[in-house]
């Protein structure tokens, strides 16, 4: 090259963080301690560093909890029953049978449980 400048090559993989944790810091306990901390950290969806290291600078954990309203489970659950049952039909159907009387009860009943699973999250979000 003329310009006397030399291309850098990009090494790749992930950049380097601006302030890397890179110093240790060794805590000697008792296995029991050992044990309790490793279940309050697993409780709070932690791992056990992050979960020492917030407990020591902030004096406490806040766990934040992820649960979903008991209405949303139940509309989930069935919402889930009612797709493995469609898919079954559908991979029938799509394999070329046809369907007996049985199945197209079944596929109708479901029909009717889609309508009344929208209707109720309709009125719910109303």
């Amino acid at each position: 090259m003329d310009s006397g400048k030399e291309l850098k090559k990009s090494k790749g993989g992930r950049p380097k963080k601006t302030s890397p944790r890179n110093h240790q810091l060794g805590v000697l306990c008792t296995y029991l301690e050992r044990q309790a901390i490793e279940f309050k950290a697993k409780q709070a969806g932690l791992a056990v560093s992050v979960y020492l290291r917030q407990l020591a600078i902030k004096g406490q954990v806040v766990i934040a909890q992820k649960t979903l309203p008991k209405d949303v489970l139940l509309v989930t659950g069935n919402l889930n029953h009612i797709a493995a049952n469609l898919n079954q039909l559908a991979r029938k159907k799509n394999s070329g049978e046809d369907l007996n009387d049985a199945e197209k009860k079944l596929l109708l009943s479901l029909c009717e449980e889609v309508k009344l699973v929208a209707l109720l999250l309709k009125n719910k979000l109303q």
